[in-house]
């Protein structure tokens, strides 16, 4: 029976694992004198070369796609953990019904107890009249999950390493689009052996306002960035299209040398008094050599701060084995008067 070539969440490779276990009974004294042992869940790395497409759909080259991923016995579970934190965090969860005691009237009997023939009322509010309360109906609640954050990035990684067979790398081609056109990005996609009527996912660090336009059109279509990289869309396409630049980021990020991520997502402890903010993390230079005690100001977005303003000061570690990081203290700028 032929499987389609779709990374849904149920046709994905990784989804397909079988186990064969025998069920078998045990006495609960045998049992208790044998506790269930825990084992550590193993992470593996599998390289994929995949081919690098020019703009004209030539090929002009290889990569290496190296990223971690989970076993076969538990990628299915950390798939899916991933995925419904995801949908739940997504719901505003402001679904609301008053109830007979909310409801607006209904404070004076509509007619008396006795003497009329009819089943006794004490309200015009009540669930069984219309215009009454609600009976159970849905009240403001809170859906979101927590995930830790190594599991839900092996919980992408593990998506995208399974669909490396429906991967593409092409050459950037932010400057190759002098104005919005649609049709010319649509023979673009059939150059590569893109079908426009399945779902395609294109993932590049940097996006022009004439790709966005004339591909915004493409209802099939996914252009993300690292930035807006999700778990969903990466299960909801049928192919998926990196650039040189984003495998080089999918590499480093969620590859086997991801500890300078790591500790620049690190929660630090910060004193926060009135105005003032204190934060600490490490993150890494990007080609810049910065000096002991330098004061500058830099993009916040690459600090991995979600600050407007702010100034960075560097120190330097005492350790030269770390000369590659540096600590950085963030710091408000003062108001002017």
């Amino acid at each position: 029976m032929a499987t389609s070539s779709s990374l849904s969440f149920f046709s994905s490779t990784i989804f397909f694992s079988k186990t064969n276990s025998s069920t078998t009974f045990h006495s609960s004294k045998h049992l208790l004198c044998k506790p269930k042992q825990q084992q550590q869940l193993s992470i593996r790395s599998d390289a994929a070369t995949i081919p690098i497409l020019s703009f004209e759909g030539t090929e002009v080259g290889s990569t290496t796609l190296n990223l971690k991923s989970a076993p076969l016995d538990t990628a299915r579970a950390v798939v899916h953990r991933g995925l419904i934190t995801d949908l739940r965090n997504q719901r505003r969860g402001t679904a609301s019904t008053l109830t007979r005691a909310e409801v607006r009237g209904g404070g004076v009997k509509p007619y008396p107890q006795k003497k009329t023939g009819r089943a006794r009322r004490g309200s015009n509010r009540t669930p069984l009249r219309p215009g009454g309360g609600v009976v159970f109906g849905p009240k403001p609640k809170d859906w979101s999950v927590k995930i830790n954050k190594k599991e839900k990035r092996l919980a992408i990684s593990t998506a995208i390493s399974s669909a490396v067979e429906n991967a593409i790398v092409v050459e950037e081609f932010d400057d190759k689009f002098d104005k919005p056109k649609t049709k010319e990005f649509i023979e673009l996609m059939r150059r590569w052996g893109l079908d426009p009527k399945e779902k395609s996912l294109f993932l590049m660090t940097e996006v022009s306002d004439n790709v966005v336009l004339s591909s915004r059109n493409i209802g099939t279509l996914k252009m993300l960035t690292p930035r807006t990289l999700n778990l969903f869309d990466i299960l909801d396409s049928e192919k998926l299209v990196f650039t040189k630049s984003a495998v080089e980021f999918l590499n480093e990020r969620y590859g086997n040398d991801d500890n300078d991520w790591e500790e620049a997502e690190d929660e630090q402890d910060g004193s926060s008094g009135g105005n003032s903010l204190l934060l600490k993390c490490r993150v890494r230079l990007h080609d810049k050599e910065v000096t002991g005690s330098s004061r500058e100001r830099v993009s916040c977005r690459n600090a991995g701060f979600q600050v407007r303003a702010a100034v960075l000061i560097c120190e330097e570690f005492d350790n030269q084995k770390q000369s590659d990081h540096s600590r950085w203290r963030l710091c408000p700028i003062p108001k002017l008067k």
